[in-house]
């Protein structure tokens, strides 16, 4: 394995290093190991969310067009109003077994 040297780490850093060491009673050359590797396993799931200038740019578009878009009292209104008085719907435990259920039964009957 190749070694790593740091030179001139600030003393607060390398407190927090072996802090870490300590409390997982690690050896300080693997603390250091494993920190190095999640913090970059961080900083890579960081970089690979980000968009790129062209994802970028049309996101920035396709919202663009969206905002353009006039409001449409309609289509607005789904899912935020309250259902009229003459719709009936039966309620989940008037409505019957799903074959999920009964799935979920036969193995609960099993165990």
């Amino acid at each position: 394995m190749t070694d790593i040297i740091l030179h001139d780490i600030d003393p607060l850093l390398l407190d927090r290093i072996k802090r870490v060491a300590n409390g997982r009673s690690w050896p300080l050359q693997e603390a250091l190991l494993h920190l190095l590797e999640h913090g970059l396993f961080a900083v890579e799931a960081e970089m690979a969310a980000r968009f790129n200038d062209s994802d970028a740019n049309a996101l920035r578009a396709a919202i663009a067009a969206l905002e353009g878009i006039p409001s449409d009292p309609g289509f607005s209104l789904i899912g935020r109003m309250d259902r009229p008085s003459d719709v009936q719907t039966p309620t989940l435990e008037n409505s019957g077994l799903t074959d999920v259920d009964r799935d979920l039964m036969a193995y609960a009957q099993k165990a």
